[in-house]
């Protein structure tokens, strides 16, 4: 039985709708939490998977978490081996920062729902294809990854250029969040935490905005995420395949 590894950073940003479709193809996951267990040190080799979820911290605090060092590393190890990779937010960030790209602030904080364009090789990829090619997501993240040499720029917007991508043919990086359901959102909102971040980005929209467009717009996103997701899962039993990595230490 396929086994895929989740690497989670705080219990306020889970698996989400991505969590039962796993479960349903009979996956076993095995959760990494490094809020809880910051000395981790996962055997990526076991798995045939690996899925890095969002989390309020970013690439630059290496130094006072040193977890986001073990997960470089473990994300290059995954790549290495050719087994499908998927970041989500600050995974998506991590897995750049991992194959060389830098990871920088954004010019302003996107939270809430925005419209992102698959660009042409988006439209067409086996993966990300299923979102549509101006689909509407939810997003919270006030940095972005450059796309990495090598990779394939999948999705764009007017507010941030580097929405997706891909390395590879099964490594996939998303800024948004295309794991969310409703009660998701609503936790986020509900977190004084969040709640802080959202007060103080200077967006024009507040809370009951962005619960308002939930309603909206969060049943299309999640068909067509659960689209996304069985595509990405398919690749979990498909022979594995090597690449080599551009020359950097994963430290």
């Amino acid at each position: 039985m396929p086994r895929i590894l989740v690497f989670q950073h705080v219990a306020a940003e889970p698996l989400g709708t991505l969590d039962p479709l796993i479960r349903a193809r009979g996956h076993r996951i095995r959760f990494v939490n490094f809020e809880r267990e910051p000395d981790a040190q996962p055997d990526v080799e076991r798995y045939r998977g690996l899925v890095v979820l969002g989390g309020p911290m970013n690439v630059e605090d290496q130094a006072q978490r040193p977890h986001l060092v073990t997960e470089l590393r473990a994300i290059g190890r995954m790549l290495e081996l050719g087994r499908p990779v998927l970041g989500i937010c600050l995974g998506a960030q991590l897995l750049a920062h991992a194959l060389g790209a830098p990871v920088r602030r954004h010019v302003a904080p996107e939270i809430g729902w925005y419209p992102v364009q698959a660009t042409a090789a988006g439209r067409e990829d086996p993966v990300l294809a299923p979102l549509g090619a101006e689909p509407r997501v939810f997003q919270w993240h006030g940095r972005h990854f450059e796309i990495p040499d090598g990779a394939v720029h999948l999705a764009r917007s007017d507010t941030c250029e580097q929405q997706a991508f891909r390395w590879g043919d099964n490594a996939y990086g998303f800024q948004f969040h295309p794991e969310v359901d409703a009660a998701l959102i609503e936790r986020w909102l509900s977190n004084p935490a969040y709640r802080e971040e959202l007060a103080a980005s200077g967006l024009p929209h507040d809370a009951e905005t962005i619960r308002a467009q939930t309603q909206t717009h969060i049943a299309v996103m999640q068909a067509r995420a659960g689209r996304v997701f069985e595509e990405f899962l398919d690749l979990v039993g498909r022979p594995q395949r090597r690449y080599t990595l551009p020359s950097r230490e994963f430290a």
